[in-house]
């Protein structure tokens, strides 16, 4: 029986010479069969990343590779990984009252676009408990008050370590987290937004938008920090508006864009692509 696995190896480190030839040399000389690979140096920051994605000899584990290829990151001090491919990351999806990346997410998991295990998605309101047991995945109806906020994130935080979650998102989650919750989750909770901050902050960005006469409409998918959507970019796009759009065209255009640049997001992330550089991403498409 063929029993080769495949895998994906990230790292960085500080920019030397030598550093690609000696990670593909190891990996050779595992008897392991490169697949692809992308590389970056930062010459502002003085640090290299790569991303390889590579197929092993029949037998071998994770365990066995990160043996034989541990001399090499500590001898170039890599802060490095080695991801299984054949197991699925868990995911825990967190809505509010506006579903349409809620939706589309649910459409890509079912089709298969998306490599993730949907353990569950949880909400303050139970407005798509139907929709989302219809795809046979559990729902949590977590409702949050201003008095229960700390009780209720401590429910998200013991579901989170409860089901093994690897990635939280937010599609349209409309709660301030605590900085607790964040950082807990550091480099592990994705968040979408509207692209007209800061322009248009709090309620009916569109109609404040549309009132003003934008041209573009866009998103913002990134990393959840304390610094409230202020972490790490991931994904960004937009889409040009006509002066004969509606206020509820324009909405349309724009949750269409919302939804789709966190569904890109979220596969840069499942399929390890995405290496943080500082309050930046390094993004190997």
């Amino acid at each position: 029986m063929n029993t080769q696995a495949n895998y994906v190896l990230t790292l960085s480190c500080g920019d030397r010479k030598g550093i690609v030839a000696a990670v593909a040399n190891s990996i050779a000389s595992q008897n392991c069969n490169i697949c692809e690979s992308a590389q970056y140096g930062d010459q502002e920051m003085g640090r290299f990343f790569m991303r390889i994605s590579f197929r092993s000899p029949d037998g071998m584990s994770k365990e066995q590779f990160e043996e034989g290829f541990s001399p090499v990151a500590t001898g170039y001090g890599f802060e490095w990984k080695v991801h299984d491919l054949s197991k699925k990351p868990r995911v825990l999806v967190l809505v509010s009252q506006m579903g349409h990346c809620l939706n589309d997410l649910l459409y890509r998991n079912s089709t298969g676009q998306l490599p993730m295990d949907l353990v569950a998605v949880a909400s303050n309101h139970a407005k798509y408990q139907t929709r989302v047991e219809h795809e046979k995945v559990p729902f949590h109806y977590l409702p949050v008050t201003k008095d229960t906020k700390a009780e209720q994130e401590a429910q998200i935080i013991d579901l989170v370590e409860r089901e093994n979650i690897d990635l939280v998102i937010l599609a349209r989650y409309m709660q301030i987290l605590s900085n607790d919750l964040c950082e807990k989750l550091t480099g592990k909770m994705i968040n979408i937004h509207h692209s007209f901050l800061p322009s248009f902050i709090g309620a009916k960005p569109y109609h404040r938008a549309h009132t003003r006469g934008v041209k573009m409409v866009g998103a913002t998918a990134h990393y959840v920090t304390a610094d409230l959507d202020e972490g790490p970019i991931i994904e960004q796009d937009v889409s040009r508006v006509e002066h004969s759009h509606s206020v509820n065209e324009l909405i349309a255009q724009g949750r269409d864009t919302e939804s789709q640049v966190l569904a890109r997001a979220v596969r840069y992330h499942l399929e390890h692509r995405i290496l943080l550089n500082g309050d930046r991403t390094v993004i190997f498409k």
